[in-house]
């Protein structure tokens, strides 16, 4: 049976393209009010536009960037003075860059960082306690496929990402009541900014993002969901087979689809 969102109120961020914008979409589907949040207000308020007319529901925009110093407070105050009960929080903002951490921009590492770990971390830990509270809430922090083994060329990216699904997995660990859900979700190759803003191309063909969602809402109104979830069997299956083989192996395999030549010398 679906869980019953009606009037309850999902934050999203990294809601402004992609993955974010089918989060949206799906939730308000579902009769929840939705909080977008992103760093482009132009493009939320045309999602917040194009959500307000096809359903009934309260849309609010917060032109955030979550990866600069105590964002995420400052997320939380914002909400706070306009005494926003989150209910259901998806964790989407995130972005990777493809290139050796020799030709790396160490300040555009320290923002993927912050934004990839930092503010989730600080989300979730505003959040949550409200939602054990009312014994009710939902935590989705995406992951991805890169998160289950090293990964030359997105070193930092899937490092990140290892820590979102390890940190994930421990907190649903902590969960007493089956009426608040905490879990990850660890896509592959989806349609979205995320190759753009990394400056590399997808090795394989992309999923499409309502893959994604029907992932997520499927673990949602599961009895009792599970603390991660791979979206796709054959991620799934390459995910299984990444924790058997030798770190050699997959690192390597890892580095022939991701590793960029070397910019320096």
């Amino acid at each position: 049976m679906a869980l019953d969102l009606t009037g309850k109120t999902a934050l999203i961020t990294g809601a402004s393209s992609g993955i974010g914008v089918e989060y949206a979409k799906e939730f308000a589907r579902r009769g929840s009010n939705v909080v977008l949040v992103a760093r482009r207000k132009d493009r939320l308020d045309a999602v917040a536009a194009q959500i307000r007319a096809e359903s009934q529901v309260t849309v609010s925009v917060v032109a955030q960037d979550l990866s600069t110093p105590n964002s995420a407070a400052e997320l939380e105050a914002k909400l706070r003075s306009t005494r926003t009960q989150v209910d259901v929080l998806i964790n989407n903002a995130g972005f990777g860059t493809n290139a050796r951490l020799v030709d790396e921009d160490r300040y555009r590492v320290r923002d993927q960082i912050s934004l990839n770990v930092t503010a989730l971390v600080d989300l979730t830990a505003a959040f949550l306690p409200g939602m054990i509270a009312r014994d009710f809430g939902v935590v989705v922090n995406i992951a991805s496929t890169a998160s289950f083994q090293p990964v030359p060329g997105l070193a930092v990216y899937a490092a990140t990402k290892a820590f979102v699904r390890s940190f994930t997995v421990a907190v649903w660990g902590e969960i007493e009541s089956p009426n608040v859900r905490v879990f990850a979700v660890s896509p592959g190759p989806t349609v979205s900014e995320f190759f753009d803003v990394a400056g590399s191309k997808p090795s394989a063909g992309l999923a499409p993002t309502v893959d994604v969602v029907t992932a997520t809402m499927r673990q949602i109104d599961a009895r009792r969901s599970k603390p991660s979830v791979v979206v796709g069997g054959r991620n799934a299956f390459m995910a299984w087979m990444s924790a058997r083989l030798p770190v050699k192996t997959v690192t390597r395999v890892a580095g022939k689809m991701f590793l960029p030549p070397s910019q320096k010398g």
